[in-house]
């Protein structure tokens, strides 16, 4: 029977640390996402850092990526920037490339 009861604590084990990665990946995915957008804003490094928190913050508020297109849309448009939500969830897509390449190098 302890066979059986490894297994499950390898299995729990697994899906935690599954469930950490990808909580990295998306917070780092925010964060690139962020400084672009703050590079499109044309914002200060010290407002760049700022805005970049908000926008992984953003991510809390419900599931999904939504709260954190949301976010990113409202504050480019709001900008004056001719961006629209299409271009928003591809560089998501993209950055989610970047952070799990950045993760799996710098572990």
């Amino acid at each position: 029977m302890t066979t059986f009861d490894d297994r499950e604590r390898a299995f729990e084990a697994k899906f935690a640390r599954d469930e950490e990665v990808a909580f990295r990946i998306n917070a780092r995915r925010n964060r690139l996402t962020a400084q672009w957008a703050a590079e499109l804003m044309k914002l200060t490094p010290a407002e760049a850092d700022a805005y970049a928190k908000a926008v992984v913050q953003a991510d809390f508020e419900e599931a999904g990526d939504e709260d954190v297109v949301r976010k990113l849309f409202g504050d480019l448009t709001a900008a004056g920037l001719d961006v629209d939500e299409a271009t928003v969830r591809s560089v998501l897509a993209e950055k989610t490339i970047e952070a799990r390449r950045q993760l799996m190098q710098s572990e």
